[in-house]
């Protein structure tokens, strides 16, 4: 017979066990809920799996949200009538070096003062409310959301919460809550990730591009593409579950942070609806050896069909397009704009490396003047390579031509007395002469690195009427394509890209056409680099690394301390020529002032 106290703990224990119970239930009906959609989507076309697919188990964890009503503002009418965000579904989480960034299903508008982020204590079992860092368009409707790293004994599991009644601090979390936050995934870094994934669909190809940091690839080589598999699933990757199967397809080509693979064939047959499809790297292991391959990498990454950002709906392509990376470079990125458009530029691709000053509010005001710019949240730190072959991916739908360059970079076409002074759209008409050329798929123009010119601040009528003192010796060159005709790896070293079999580049003549490059400007305006680069090399001056890199400026190391001299050097040869040219087609007859001038307003 059983003791007083044993048939006490039989009774606890029924009283506890449903509510486990329950909890189990209802993971487990989740699972197979999303395996069981997995399947009828894979199953839909009633055609066998393409060629170079294969159906393996990979890791993942469930999407489901389990966030607390109380938190989400889903829990009372009071709370969800106080709140502007009653349903926000985290999509991923990825630290960086300096911030938390979330992934949201949702497009929110900035400001959002009354948005806070979600921090859980592991040791108090309570939560931490702070307003989030800032917000960001990803993906036309979905979000970015930048949070403050997690404090020490927090977990990286952070959620979002639409303030109500102006409260911050922490709150209690009952034992039941706190157990259904174990399952939120996170990336534990930023240097080891899926990040994007785009469909490159033609008439010719029907691939996917999956962009990655972690793969450790050689730079600018072609690397070996039997070495890796792409992964597609309904929910999330981790490294800590396995069991449910995916499709899963070979790589056919591979290079720095880029894998293009096959397309599994439901994918194939409804592309329109692969766009909540989650995509993962992995490296290939032996097929005859089960569970041989290497484990996917962490993963953000949902299938995109950059067909959707087709910007001009009449037939036909426009000639010429420029794409960009950038770090709040807003202050010069009206000039850039203006003078180029001027020169025959029709498209604008500006990809946002995480900048806080007012790039958004300056490309709306050139908008409202017809320049047809659109920005495209790009975050990931040292991936300038990786970025412009996305961008290339995405323009090859609307672009016969895409320069690749920089905003203190500015074509310029040198003329001798006697000789015909260009025009505008002079620099469209010239790729226009190798459109439709059999032989060449790249334009190549020199730069030439100008220095501070003797000015101790940044020029009010900007670099190309500012700084007139370079290098006598070109540095590098810029490179306009023909991106239908790049390589199937993507390769690219920022200044030039890999062509198809068959095709080659031109090398424009000096006398023709330069690129000027206003690299070493003003003390105050070049100091700020070295705080912060899109360059995949130096990102950061202060580091000590790649000091031989002519990104960086030659012997100024790894401090930001203004050589006595700054203001002189880098100085050889005074070239005014394109000083002449803007002031002679830009200039207000009345007033002397370019359009670009803050004080023209």
């Amino acid at each position: 017979m059983d003791s007083p106290q044993r048939r006490k703990r039989k009774q606890q224990a029924r009283i506890y066990k449903p509510a486990y119970a329950k909890f189990l239930s209802v993971r487990s009906l989740t699972v197979c809920l999303s395996f069981f959609v997995f399947v009828l989507f894979i199953s839909s076309d009633r055609l066998p799996i393409h060629k170079g697919v294969s159906i393996r188990p990979v890791l993942r964890t469930s999407t489901l949200s389990l966030l607390p009503a109380f938190l989400t503002g889903n829990g009372d009418a009071d709370a969800t009538s106080k709140s502007q965000y009653p349903r926000l579904v985290v999509e991923g989480r990825v630290l960086m070096p300096d911030h938390l960034m979330l992934i949201v299903s949702t497009k929110l508008t900035p400001p959002v003062d009354n948005l806070d982020c979600v921090y859980y204590d592991l040791v108090l079992e309570q939560v931490v409310l702070k307003p989030v860092l800032s917000v960001d368009e990803y993906h036309q409707f979905k979000s970015i959301v930048r949070c403050h790293l997690p404090p020490l004994n927090f977990s990286a599991s952070v959620n979002l919460r639409g303030r109500q009644r102006g409260r911050l601090g922490s709150v209690v979390v009952e034992r039941r809550d706190w157990l259904l936050r174990l399952n939120q995934s996170v990336v534990p870094s930023w240097d080891r990730v899926v990040y994007e994934a785009v469909l490159d669909w033609n008439a010719h190809t029907r691939n996917v591009v999956v962009f990655a940091k972690g793969l450790n690839l050689k730079p600018h080589r072609e690397a070996d593409a039997r070495k890796f598999r792409c992964h597609f699933s309904l929910t999330d990757f981790d490294q800590h579950h396995r069991g449910l199967f995916v499709l899963t397809t070979q790589a056919i080509a591979a290079a720095q942070e880029t894998v293009r693979c096959l397309l599994p064939r439901s994918i194939l047959n409804n592309p329109d609806k692969a766009k909540d499809i989650r995509v993962t790297v992995g490296r290939r292991g032996d097929d005859n050896v089960e569970g041989a391959d290497d484990a996917p990498l962490p993963s953000i990454a949902k299938l995109q069909n950059v067909n959707s950002h087709q910007g001009k709906s009449n037939t036909g392509k426009y000639e010429l397009c420029a794409c960009t990376m950038l770090w709040n470079q807003a202050s010069f990125l009206r000039e850039w704009i203006i003078y180029h458009a001027w020169l025959g530029i029709e498209r604008w691709f500006i990809y946002d490396n995480n900048s806080d000053d007012e790039l958004q509010e300056v490309i709306d005001e050139l908008n409202l003047q017809d320049y047809n710019i659109t920005r495209h949240a790009w975050p990931w730190v040292k991936t300038q390579e990786a970025g412009f072959s996305h961008c290339a991916l995405r323009a090859k739908h609307e672009c016969k031509w895409l320069g690749l360059f920089d905003v203190d970079e500015f074509f310029y076409f040198p003329h001798d007395r006697g000789q015909d002074i260009p025009g505008p759209n002079s620099l469209r008409a010239l790729v226009m002469n190798y459109t439709d050329s059999p032989t060449y798929a790249e334009i190549r123009t020199v730069c030439h690195s100008y220095g501070p010119s003797g000015l101790t601040s940044s020029p009010s009528q900007g670099v190309t009427g500012g700084y007139t003192c370079r290098l006598e010796a070109p540095e590098r060159h810029k490179s306009i394509v023909r991106p239908e005709l790049l390589h199937t790896t993507l390769l690219n070293a920022v200044h030039h890209f890999r062509l198809q079999d068959g095709y080659r580049y031109l090398d424009l003549p000096e006398s023709k056409a330069v690129v000027n490059h206003y690299k070493y400007q003003a003390w105050d305006t070049f100091k700020a680099k070295f705080f912060r680069r899109v360059s995949t090399y130096v990102t950061n001056w202060q580091d000590d690394q790649n000091k031989g890199s002519k990104d960086r400026a030659p012997g100024l190391g790894t401090e930001a301390i203004e050589p006595s001299n700054w203001r002189l050097q880098f100085c050889e040869v005074w070239d005014t020529g394109l000083k002449n040219f803007v002031m002679a087609n830009f200039a207000d007859s009345a007033s002397g002032f370019l359009p670009w001038e803050r004080s023209h307003a």
